[in-house]
């Protein structure tokens, strides 16, 4: 198995994509450690992989918080003695252009989709020094690379998540650490759905719809995203560093 005794830690582990993360780390060996803002939803999601066969720890909490993203890593060093790979997925979709866009739904973006991974990262990368190595993969978007419309608290908050993952990418390379960024197009998560729902939109409509837009013809499923965030934390991209992987379907985001 590609993780055997690897500790993982995983944020946003409740939502489409994190719950897909936290089955496939932990089905293939990896000691898991995930995160989401509700204990509610932590536990269920421990208690289904359990029925599976699978092991996990869960802490939940603010990541808006910087000593709750500390402490995240800290119980992973105190569970399983040591962090080989961090997985930074969480992340907040505030929708609107400038004057839409009030200053909690600007911070809100900001502290989740960007502050919370420097806080995580900073804390992670001692430790991944002292072990000689380990990986982390960060949960871009397209929308980041190419910003799309009426989008500009999530799009500047995914940018600038792509250039801190080449920024820590270069400087942590020669510590054997590489970091890469994954950047989705439109996944069909939760997230997803309940914002057409929020907009008095059919998602099931909606997504068939979107999904015409797509050469592939059809939106990613979470697997698809999680399985390319395995492959980036895993041996078998022992040379890649530094990057952001696009997997869109080959749809633009115009």
């Amino acid at each position: 198995m590609r993780f055997d005794d690897k500790s993982v830690v995983i944020t946003g582990g409740v939502g489409g994509i994190g719950h897909a993360l936290v089955d496939l780390f932990a089905s293939e060996g990896a000691k898991v450690l995930f995160s989401d803002r509700s204990e509610e939803d932590c536990n269920d999601l421990s208690e289904a992989m359990k029925r599976k066969g699978l092991d996990t720890h869960y802490m939940a909490g603010d990541l808006r918080r910087k000593t709750y993203c500390e402490a995240l890593i800290a119980e992973a060093v105190l569970t399983f003695g040591g962090i080989d790979i961090l997985v930074n997925n969480a992340g907040i979709i505030p929708r609107g252009n400038i004057l839409e866009t009030t200053d909690d739904m600007w911070f809100s973006a900001l502290d989740v989709n960007l502050n919370a991974v420097f806080f995580l990262c900073r804390a992670a990368i001692p430790y991944m020094q002292e072990a000689g190595g380990g990986a982390i993969v960060n949960t871009s978007s397209t929308w980041g690379i190419y910003p799309g419309p009426d989008h500009v608290a999530y799009c500047t908050s995914k940018a600038a998540l792509a250039a801190l993952t080449k920024s820590l990418g270069r400087d942590h390379a020669p510590d054997g650490i590489r970091v890469n960024a994954v950047c989705p197009n439109e996944v069909n998560t939760p997230m997803l759905r309940s914002g057409y729902t929020t907009r008095g939109i059919d998602p099931e409509n909606a997504i068939e719809e979107l999904g015409k837009t797509v050469p592939l013809g059809r939106i990613a499923e979470p697997g698809e995203i999680a399985d390319v965030i395995a492959f980036l934390a895993s041996q078998d991209a022992r040379y890649i560093c530094g990057e952001t992987v696009e997997v869109s379907g080959a749809k633009p985001v115009h």
